[in-house]
């Protein structure tokens, strides 16, 4: 699945990096709007393209390893990697909803959870469960700003949710990862403490990272799809993602129209721009 090397970007290519991951940002900012009730998956699925084209970027989903659309519409007890289609949403549904845009060359990747309808129209443990996740999410992040080794942003993911959540799953068969020229490269990036730290942390590197959750038990099937990842027991999923460059200056969330500030700001971190 990865490339074989940890690729570090010079500045221009964070530049790229960073333009990717605000193509990526706007498509799945269009993917959520599009996501109520009565739409199809495809419907989502739609929008996002739009989006990427009218930018005249590429999905590095669509055809990759033969996936047929441009995002992953994953509801309600599919992890990850659902393929859009017919599916009709129903108000209170659990949607993840994971995509990304190629820019010269270079890649974003970013992931959200959300309830159909607004979370008035769901379930509170819905709600709670995407909110722990996309916190165990931002405080891997932070622990990138300032970590010497890729395992300790695990480290923090796992501790952020056993701090808040340990009565939830924390999905450990599904990892984060490299990006860059590639969608998926090394280094692995892991959501929870291991006892390999990893490979060091250098200035260039950019990585998405990854967490999901369950409210059951982590373990999981693959449809007959081929693609579709389900819990074994049907408990709801969530899946948050960001793509993350690590450079001379600190770190800057590539796919976040503010470059992380506003979340990483209780951590007491300051993202620093690429550009």
């Amino acid at each position: 699945m990865f490339g074989s090397k940890v690729e570090l970007k010079t500045a221009a290519q964070l530049r790229s990096m960073r333009r990717a991951g605000l193509v990526t940002r706007a498509a799945l900012d269009a993917a959520r709007a599009a996501c109520v009730p009565g739409a199809t998956t495809a419907d989502v699925d739609a929008a996002a393209a739009a989006v990427i084209a009218d930018h005249d970027a590429t999905s590095n989903f669509k055809g990759y390893h033969g996936f047929p659309a441009t995002v992953c519409v994953s509801v309600n007890e599919e992890i990850v990697h659902g393929i859009p289609g017919d599916r009709v949403l129903a108000a209170g549904d659990l949607v993840s909803i994971d995509g990304g845009a190629i820019v010269e060359g270079f890649h974003g990747d970013s992931a959200f959870t959300m309830i159909v309808g607004g979370p008035e129209s769901g379930r509170a443990e819905d709600q709670r469960l995407s909110d722990v996740t996309e916190e165990a999410m931002w405080a891997g992040i932070a622990a990138f700003a300032t970590a010497k080794r890729v395992g300790e942003i695990g480290a923090a993911i796992e501790e952020s949710t056993a701090r808040t959540a340990p009565d939830l799953g924390l999905v450990e068969d599904y990892t984060g990862h490299g990006i860059g020229s590639q969608m998926h490269m090394e280094p692995e990036v892991l959501n929870y403490r291991a006892r390999s730290l990893g490979p060091k942390i250098r200035p260039g590197m950019c990585l998405a990272i990854e967490p999901m959750l369950v409210l059951g038990q982590t373990s999981s099937r693959t449809l007959d799809d081929e693609w579709t990842v389900v819990t074994e027991d049907g408990s709801r999923a969530a899946h948050w993602e960001h793509t993350v460059a690590r450079h001379e200056g600190g770190i800057w969330v590539l796919t976040a129209a503010d470059g992380g500030a506003e979340r990483l700001a209780a951590y007491g971190v300051s993202p620093v721009p690429v550009d």
